[in-house]
């Protein structure tokens, strides 16, 4: 063959192919999902950025709020308070997760399953629900208050204890995660060389494992810099940039300020992050085609330790649930110790009664329900969609967005967008709908990124043949996609209900009269005073969201049995 026909060859490869009808109908639904983040992120973002210039009448002032905000040493020691809660909080987490999750998968202790399903229950509640906890064990009338030496529990103390029982769950997946991916070759080699167990962890467990301790750690960092419920029951006096965006808006009315608290409260989020992203780019493969499963040798007294450890841990987690529990039963602590169900009487409480707590179910479910169909599309259209590369990585970076956005400062741009006069879809605010689309947006990326995973193990030559069948994509997504990746669909609906039942901040600020939710109920409820019927409905909303949770799984286990028999051989 000539060098011309090699040319000619060579630009024919290179001339993109014609879009089909079928890539104009997956791009179309991905604008459309991508109007919808930006209708419900973007924008809002935008409005509560442009609050922060502004003046109480609307005129642009430049950083003059800004300079107000630094000025005033109340407002701004805020700052270090809430990176010095976060600090320490990410240190002890992530050590005891890491000491949990090398019990779990490097010791041959008995009841694992048992001691890692009690490790995942701080999920299935409210982020108040442990201060509460905190307040009857150590408070000034808790039951073992000696045990804090003569120091508070009112303050960071209580706000660290608390953080840790909420974000101890998420440390623990990500180092699981970065434990199970070991080569026993490795370890083999190791002892080969006749290098001992402590020089075998410093030398080969923690480089295997730290971009996992890292993930692990910024994203303890931003929960907990970012978390409002904990340090609203606990903190007392001791003030954090989620709490002083609450008192600025709830407490004095003054949105412009609120808005410049968000803005700073968005920067430690946003950068945590970034780094999390460039470090995990920096990781590599752990695990080879070559690699043998690492299997952990039975030593009695290790393993005796860790489940030991694990005891200890689990006691830490269900005692703070039982501590509730009792709370919501004993009629009126410490006086009247006797039990009952007088605390349930949220009717006769402040707080929405018990419309509030089916509200949230509603809310659950609909965020559910119509967060999957959303998500799952979206990453649908943009890791199976043909060209269009612009289009497709502007629509990841949106969805890739609302990881770095707390909930709290969303819920105050949702204030700032949707209640604005002008705005046509003003009509949505205090309604169950912009519950809904918060929620959604709140916990969109990791639905995501959950959706993108299980897409990913898809060949693309189902598209391929589909294509070459004249079959419209939407039959492909409908008889193939769907039904390969439902087991991915049901975690991605699980996390989305569970997340809408417990969470506080995304919607503190949205809810209106009709629209209560069992969450902020908690909140209100603590404010009034009325500790015990706040530890009662924050109990129903963890029975509700266990429930639901064993519901899925003998779902998800019957409905594998009948559309996953291709993966058994």
């Amino acid at each position: 063959m000539s060098v011309a026909a090699d040319s000619a060859v060579y630009a024919r490869q290179r001339v993109k192919p014609k879009a089909s009808r079928d890539d104009w109908q997956m791009r179309a639904f991905m604008l459309v999902i991508a109007l919808y983040l930006l209708l419900a992120l973007a924008f809002p973002l935008y409005a509560m950025l442009s609050k922060s210039f502004k003046n109480d009448d609307g005129v642009f002032i430049g950083l003059a709020n800004y300079a107000e905000y630094f000025g005033t040493p109340a407002l701004s020691y805020s700052i270090n308070n809430s990176i010095f809660i976060a600090v320490i909080t990410t240190f002890i987490t992530v050590l005891l997760a890491f000491t949990l999750a090398y019990a779990l998968t490097r010791s041959c202790m008995p009841f694992k399953g048992f001691f890692k399903s009690v490790a995942m229950v701080p999920i299935l509640v409210p982020s108040l629900l442990p201060g509460i906890a905190l307040v009857y064990l150590f408070g000034r009338q808790g039951m073992i208050p000696w045990l804090l030496f003569g120091h508070e529990i009112y303050g960071p103390i209580g706000i660290v204890i608390a953080e840790v029982f909420f974000t101890l769950p998420h440390a623990i997946i990500i180092i699981t995660t970065a434990l199970s991916i070991a080569d026993a070759r490795l370890y083999e080699s190791a002892v080969a060389l006749r290098a001992n167990k402590f020089r075998i962890f410093f030398t080969v467990t923690l480089p295997g494992v730290r971009y996992g301790l890292i993930s692990a750690g910024f994203v303890v960092f931003t929960l907990t810099i970012t978390d409002f419920g904990a340090p609203k029951v606990i903190g007392g006096d001791f003030n954090v940039l989620a709490t002083d965006i609450y008192k600025q808006v709830i407490g004095q009315q003054n949105f412009e300020m609120g808005a410049v608290v968000s803005v700073i409260l968005l920067i430690p989020a946003a950068v945590a992050f970034v780094v999390d992203r460039m470090v995990q780019k920096k990781q590599v493969a752990l695990l080879s085609a070559r690699a043998v499963t690492l299997q952990p040798d039975p030593h009695k007294r290790f393993d005796m330790i860790m489940l030991g450890y694990a005891i200890l841990v689990s006691v830490f987690i269900l005692g703070m649930l039982l501590v509730c529990q009792y709370a919501a039963l004993v009629k009126f602590y410490p006086y009247n110790l006797s039990l009952g169900l007088n605390n349930y009487q949220f009717d006769l409480m402040d707080g929405g009664g018990w419309d509030s707590y089916f509200n949230s179910i509603y809310m659950a479910s609909y965020t559910a329900i119509f967060g999957t169909i959303v998500v799952f599309t979206g990453a649908y259209m943009v890791e199976k969609g043909r060209g269009f590369d612009l289009g497709r990585g502007l629509f990841q970076l949106l969805a890739m967005m609302p990881m770095a956005v707390p909930g709290l400062v969303l819920g105050l741009a949702y204030i700032f967008f949707f209640n604005a006069p002008g705005n046509p879809l003003n009509f949505l605010y205090h309604s169950m709908a912009i519950l809904v689309i918060s929620t959604i947006t709140h916990f969109y990326t990791v639905s995501h990124l959950t959706a993108v995973t299980a897409l990913k193990q898809i060949d693309a030559e189902f598209e391929a043949v589909s294509a070459s069948l004249k079959q419209p994509f939407y039959k492909t997504f409908s008889r193939v996609t769907v039904p390969v990746c439902l087991p991915a669909i049901l975690d991605i609906s699980i996390y989305l209900f569970v997340n809408a039942m417990t969470t506080v901040s995304a919607v503190v600020f949205l809810y209106g009269p009709d629209t209560t939710l069992a969450s902020v109920a908690v909140l209100n409820m603590d404010d009034a005073g009325d500790i015990a019927p706040a530890a009662a409905m924050g109990m129903m909303i963890f029975y509700t969201a266990a429930s639901v949770r064993l519901l899925h799984y003998f779902l998800s286990a019957y409905l594998e049995k009948r559309t996953q028999k291709w993966r058994m051989r």
